[in-house]
């Protein structure tokens, strides 16, 4: 029996039949590429937190090698909630469990922002006391701290998210032994205008905070992100032309998160 080509019946199966081999063949891909993809966020990751020590050894490291000379450099990996207490505390030589949830490697900043932070700060917008109740209440807000090492000196990598003009933003910050010094930094974002606020993962814009300070008068004081052209103390950078809602943004994420930071490091001197 000969097969009509041009009837709707044949029309509907054949294509029925090339969805299904097409989508099954794409599904093979896709699972084919997800372990790839896993190594490649994790040493992507590891290559920001290496770059953000700010040391000429990690600085310009290859996402490929991050993962081979990671534990080199990066000695203990602790995570902290809102209130400075340690969850988790784990050494070079305790192997990154995916599964483990308190591991400071695990911690995902962008999305314990959106889930969680963001909801409070809406909420409860310019009541600070209250934003600060609800912080250090939630179970769910986490800060990981990158113990590093390099030549006898001891670094400090921490992290922060938050959002810039049109999605999220983030970044890593290094500090020197003091807790209180930046030795270096790397940010990215998930959105922001091209050749605009995009221009925070440029090394030009990233360079600018090292050697900045978070304290004056043994106080917390936070790194300002201000508009170009004004002249700038130890605590100040300057922003970028065009894109102040990202500089707002980033200034935003660094008041929030390093204050964090700086009442942990006062309270756990020489870590």
């Amino acid at each position: 029996m000969a097969i009509n080509r041009d009837s709707n019946v044949y029309t509907v199966v054949f294509a029925t039949v090339m969805v299904v081999i097409v989508g099954g063949f794409l599904a093979f891909i896709s699972m084919s590429l997800k372990p790839q993809q896993k190594a490649n966020i994790t040493n992507e990751k590891m290559q920001n937190i290496l770059q953000a020590i700010g040391i000429d050894e990690t600085n310009g490291i290859a996402r490929d090698d991050a993962g081979k000379v990671f534990n080199d450099y990066v000695k203990r990996r602790i995570t902290i909630n809102y209130k400075g207490e340690i969850l988790s505390d784990k050494s070079a030589d305790e192997a990154i469990d995916p599964q483990d949830k308190l591991d400071a490697f695990n911690i995902d900043l962008r999305k314990e922002y959106s889930m969680y932070v963001k909801p409070i700060m809406s909420q409860y917008k310019g009541d600070d006391a209250k934003i600060d109740a609800e912080m250090a209440a939630s179970p769910n807000i986490h800060f990981p701290v990158f113990v590093c090492e390099n030549n006898g000196k001891k670094y400090y990598v921490v992290s922060a998210s938050g959002k810039g003009l049109w999605d999220d933003i983030w970044g890593y910050i290094g500090l020197s032994e003091d807790a209180i010094t930046v030795s270096g930094s790397v940010f990215d974002h998930k959105g922001e205008t091209p050749g605009l606020g995009s221009k925070i993962a440029e090394e030009w814009f990233q360079v600018q905070f090292k050697g900045k300070t978070i304290e004056e008068g043994g106080a917390y004081a936070p790194i300002k992100v201000l508009k170009p052209g004004n002249e700038l103390n130890s605590h100040q950078v300057d922003g970028i032309s065009g894109a102040t809602f990202t500089g707002v943004g980033v200034d935003e994420m660094l008041t929030r998160n390093l204050a964090v930071y700086y009442n942990f490091f006062s309270t756990n001197k020489g870590l």
